[in-house]
């Protein structure tokens, strides 16, 4: 039986409350010991940092494919085992628990802090890279490339995410546990989840989001920084990058503090609407009936190859070499992100039924990315055949620049150009803050114990901190030192997705518990 109330107390009494702050110290220095003992590694040695990593993320992707696609197919085959039973009608919060946030708006802000930024820079480059495919997974189709990329961003990613935000919010939410991931091993760690080991579990989360977010940001300046010299000729350097880390990090930080239903929320709703304006537009301008066509037969050979695709493990080198680089890539980058992703999607989903939940952050969100990467994708191949291989080009010299050399091909008015540039941009911009003010609420909790009415200035400090961690990454150890950071993040999907199963262990079994004491 859970009985929370005083063990909370008494987790939350240990924290350290002081200049503004109510963190749990061990959890919160533990992190920064290693986030610094980092940061000094990959500076310092840049090279040997670099292969270290480099090689530990090649024998996690290649050694441990097998387990990436156990565990992501069978976390699949738990959801929907989920929302067809019973226990689907559960809500999250209790019976009598309202919906905190309208459709839009959770959509709004799972969806920004789910993907974001990837639409736009993948899904032009991502069908160029998938011409050419391991045989085993081909249908000798021209959509094959889309629905490769479907595989990536799809229905296995979000699942990912959906896993955490109901085992997460089912024990916060439902038996009164902190949010915190520590909680949902309290099946099999019980009391134990207060002491040593939830500080460790929290740490490790902790770590994952701060590296994530730190290096999106830091890359994602980088990206924009590309965008805005190839449109508009300002200078490709640290100084710009740092000004853009700077930019995105303090209205992150205005957002954070305004809280979930000021200031994330009424970010991620613009964010939203002008990504379906821009995208629209894109739609209607560039080859609409080719655009359709591409979206509804590559769909169609999705769902036709599922479980072919989705149940492929390698086992040649070459189809090795391939699924390391694109599917465990990806799979690790998604469970490594699931501490952040996951536990928000808890945060602002009080209300609604676990078959909800699963249907609004599994199914929906991946016809959104399908189609919304699909009008990219297709103007960009479409633009690439016209052009004589303008994108292929774009794709392989500087991957950040290919939003932009599409939109030059795609108007032939230079002030058209400007203006979808410009607007290019502020729609990145956003993205990227939707991500670091919602992974800076995130660290927040974690660092307090899963309190979730924290003081504002440790919102401040975390943000900031992310701020920080970026811009030091990228100025003293330049982008070798930020492909490190990207490494150790997938390296961190390893011991996600073994967390994994002990995730869906914990709520079946006090679902079961539950269910019989009914």
């Amino acid at each position: 039986m859970i009985t929370p109330k005083v063990e909370n107390e008494e987790l939350f009494s240990k924290n350290y409350r002081r200049f503004g702050l109510d963190l749990n110290l061990f959890v919160s220095l533990l992190s920064a010991v290693l986030v610094l003992s980092f940061i000094l590694f990959t500076i310092i040695f840049p090279t040997s940092s670099a292969l270290f990593f480099s090689d530990i993320k090649l024998f996690v992707t290649e050694k441990f494919n097998w387990l990436f696609v156990f565990v992501i197919n069978f976390s699949l085959l738990f959801i929907l085992v989920l929302v067809l039973s019973k226990f689907g009608s559960i809500r999250i919060g209790g019976a009598n628990t309202r919906r905190e946030f309208s459709n839009f708006a959770w959509y709004s802000m799972l969806f920004s802090a789910g993907i974001g930024i990837g639409i736009f820079f993948f899904g032009i480059a991502e069908p160029i890279y998938h011409l050419n495919i391991p045989s085993s997974l081909s249908s000798n189709s021209i959509y094959d490339p889309f629905k490769i990329m479907y595989l990536h961003w799809g229905i296995h990613a979000w699942v990912v995410y959906s896993v955490v935000a109901i085992v997460l919010g089912y024990f916060a939410y439902n038996k009164g546990l902190p949010l915190s991931i520590r909680s949902v091993f309290y099946p099999v760690l019980k009391e134990k989840i207060y002491g040593f080991w939830g500080n460790i579990i929290d740490t490790i989360a902790v770590l994952s989001v701060l590296f994530g977010l730190s290096t999106s940001l830091g890359l994602g300046a980088r990206q924009i920084n590309a965008g805005l010299n190839f449109v508009f000729d300002i200078p490709f350097n640290n100084t710009v990058q740092l000004v853009l880390i700077a930019i995105i990090t303090f209205i992150a930080t205005l957002s954070v503090v305004s809280g979930i239903s000021k200031g994330i929320k009424m970010l991620s709703e613009l964010n939203v609407k002008l990504s379906f304006v821009f995208l629209g537009l894109i739609l209607i301008i560039g080859p609409t009936v080719h655009i359709l066509s591409v979206f509804f037969n590559s769909t169609s050979l999705y769902f036709a190859d599922f479980f072919k695709i989705g149940l492929f493990t390698a086992t040649s080198d070459n189809d090795i070499n391939w699924q390391s680089a694109w599917t465990i890539f990806y799979w690790a980058w998604w469970f490594s992100w699931s501490p952040f992703v996951g536990m928000f999607i808890a945060r602002i989903s009080k209300g609604r039924t676990i078959r909800q939940i699963i249907i609004g952050t599994v199914f929906v969100p991946s016809l959104v990315c399908f189609f919304t990467m699909t009008i990219l994708g297709a103007t960009g191949l479409d633009i690439n055949e016209t052009y004589n291989g303008v994108m292929e080009a774009a794709v392989l010299n500087d991957l950040s620049t290919t939003l932009f050399v599409m939109i030059n091909h795609l108007f032939s008015s230079n002030t058209l150009q400007v203006i979808f540039a410009l607007f290019a941009v502020v729609v990145i911009t956003l993205f990227f803050v939707t991500s670091s003010d919602s992974g800076s609420l995130i660290v927040d909790f974690l660092t307090s114990g899963g309190k979730t009415n924290t003081p504002k200035t440790q919102r401040v400090f975390w943000a900031v901190m992310e701020g920080l961690i970026a811009a030091s990454v990228l100025v003293l150890g330049g982008v070798k030192a930020l492909n490190t950071l990207q490494a150790l993040v997938i390296i961190m999907g390893l011991p996600f997705s073994i967390m994994f199963l002990v995730m869906i262990y914990s709520l079946v079994k006090q679902l079961l518990i539950d269910n019989k004491k009914k």
